[in-house]
């Protein structure tokens, strides 16, 4: 196997090591194996491309796993798991595409659950639950921090669809990585690389391959497979329109008392009060608290207790002739 040429990671924030990276206890780890299997892994074996979707969980009893981006011909190692360490992070729960490239560094011994089966455990296990939901929502953080993710956008900040293109990302918690055509001078190269025109511009390249011109919100939402773990035609106990704070409010309630709910939302979680710099009169917040980041532990508070949530996907109809009642999408869709 022809290994890539690796470059080192930028460190996280030392406060948060141990809540990004936490090695578990072998009763926690004991635990988790009831949930799943123990399986073996070999050296340079990849366990999850960058793209892959029903990305399996992994616990770490012996060896190593590193995680890597993969950038061209090279690629950015992100971090390595040693026993008691787990891999993931928010797409564990969302059932979105894995952003990075993962691979045994070390023989070794792993614990696999599936995503089904990891959801199962962090509803049920109130400790695990905190210390994964933690972890997965900080590593997120940090890629956003970082640009790790598997887009890129080329674009200039005078052009309203590249302003658009980087709301859109950023108020779906996707990171991505931003190169400017006014000021990054080794912007050429990937424009010929790429055959892009300045006509072109907003252009984004999702994971190192699909160009997309001037996409649409929606373009750029299947590209990036935001809805790929959807099953459309599923009939559902809950469809909620909007995942507005209310929105997401009762998806949160649906799901947590065990029913299947779908939310439909036509841009990103959060609505209008996703926007607002500081919302201070939100109950259990005295302090004050973004909108953005309100939306953000909201949506990852509905999606760990299953809740789905379908983007740039908006609600044209309501048909309640018949039972199921039938919802029509913007694209001609029934839900």
């Amino acid at each position: 196997m022809i290994m890539a040429e690796t470059t080192s990671p930028a460190p996280p924030i030392a406060s948060r090591v141990e809540h990004i990276f936490p090695t578990l206890t072998s009763a926690q780890m004991a635990r988790i194996s009831a949930h799943g299997r123990v399986r073996q892994m070999r050296p340079a074996e990849v366990l999850v491309e960058q793209g892959d979707s029903g990305v399996p969980f992994f616990v770490v009893k012996a060896g190593e796993l590193e995680i890597v981006q993969p950038s061209g011909p090279t690629e950015i190692l992100v971090t390595k798991h040693g026993p008691g360490q787990f891999t993931g992070e928010v797409n564990m729960i969302s059932g979105r595409r894995s952003l990075v490239r993962m691979r045994a560094s070390q023989p070794g011994e792993l614990i696999e659950l599936s995503r089904e089966q990891m959801l199962a455990l962090v509803q049920a296990d109130s400790e695990l639950s905190e210390i994964l939901m933690r972890a997965f929502i900080l590593r997120r953080v940090e890629l956003i921090a970082h640009g790790m993710g598997d887009v890129v956008l080329v674009g200039s900040s005078h052009t309203a669809g590249t302003l658009r293109i980087k709301e859109f990302l950023m108020r779906n918690g996707h990171p991505y990585s931003y190169i400017d055509l006014d000021r990054d001078a080794d912007v050429q190269g990937l424009l010929d690389r790429f055959q892009i025109a300045a006509a072109d511009i907003p252009v984004t390249i999702c994971r190192g391959s699909v160009v997309l011109r001037n996409p649409t919100n929606q373009e750029i939402a299947d590209c990036l497979g935001f809805n790929d773990a959807i099953e459309q035609t599923h009939v559902r106990d809950l469809v909620v329109i909007g995942a507005g704070p209310s929105g997401l409010a009762a998806a949160v309630y649906g799901a947590s008392e065990g029913l299947d709910v779908l939310v439909l939302e036509t841009t990103s979680p959060g609505g209008q009060a996703g926007s607002s710099s500081k919302i201070e009169n939100y109950l259990g917040f005295p302090t004050g608290i973004s909108g953005q980041d309100l939306a953000g532990r909201a949506y990852n508070q509905a999606q760990k207790f299953g809740a789905q949530m379908m983007i740039t996907r908006a609600a044209r109809g309501l048909s309640c002739e018949r039972k199921p009642y039938a919802i029509e999408a913007h694209n001609g869709a029934t839900i």
